[in-house]
């Protein structure tokens, strides 16, 4: 009977470390996939501020690029001297991040 227990116990031992281990392999997939997500994100958003600095019909300098891959969206915050640039802005962001939501929240406040 002991011998029989043992290797019942010896299983269900077995059985809930193969569990685990299944587990443990899922979460460091999610977390791997979270990770190579905001690494994207990240990415769009250093691409499409390097592309609004770079395009001269811009003025950059007040603007702040956000970017949700979950939501694929690109949020453009801040303020443009213009109307134009505002357009233009929300352009060169629509032709840098393919495949996400532009979010043109900025504002037109003229030079001073």
């Amino acid at each position: 009977m002991n011998r029989n227990t043992s290797s019942v116990c010896a299983l269900i031992v077995v059985a809930a470390l193969s569990g685990a281990c299944a587990n443990t392999v899922r979460g460091v997939k999610q977390d791997t996939e979270k990770v190579a997500e905001k690494t994207a994100a990240a990415t769009n958003t250093v691409d499409v501020k390097s592309a609004l600095i770079a395009d001269g019909r811009v003025d950059a300098s007040n603007i702040n690029v956000d970017t949700n891959s979950q939501t694929k969206t690109v949020v453009l915050k801040g303020t443009v001297p213009t109307a134009q640039q505002k357009t233009t802005a929300e352009a060169v962001a629509k032709d840098k991040a393919e495949g996400y939501t532009i979010v043109n929240q900025l504002a037109v406040a003229p030079a001073k």
